[in-house]
């Protein structure tokens, strides 16, 4: 999830292209009713998100029982050392700045 139309597009675009099912959302609310309902086993999403911020979406995610076993990784432009933290504080599994690195993301999904 990420609130750039064109980054969410442009990645689920190479995912889907390296076969994988994508479901893409702009913002937090809809984040955890596409996550109820699809149940992903990887879910990318930003921390700057309008409204529901990241860090506040993967609690949410994390606290849902049927996510407990999904790879959760921020996908992010915050790099401080104070993100990183909150991110693992949050639930999050990975903290990768933007632009990703399409060779790491791809060995998150083995």
């Amino acid at each position: 999830m990420d609130d750039s139309l064109d980054g969410a597009d442009s990645l689920a675009l190479w995912l889907r292209m390296t076969g994988h099912e994508v479901q893409v959302c702009h913002d937090g609310q809809a984040a955890l009713a596409t996550a109820a309902e699809f149940q992903p086993e990887v879910v990318l999403l930003d921390i700057g998100l309008p409204g529901m911020d990241g860090y506040e979406v993967a609690r949410h995610l994390r606290a849902q029982p049927k996510m407990e076993g999904a790879l959760i990784v921020a996908l992010t432009g915050y790099g401080k050392e104070e993100d990183v933290q909150r991110s693992r504080d949050a639930g999050f599994d990975h903290h990768i700045v933007k632009p990703a690195d399409l060779a790491l993301l791809s060995k998150l999904f083995e």
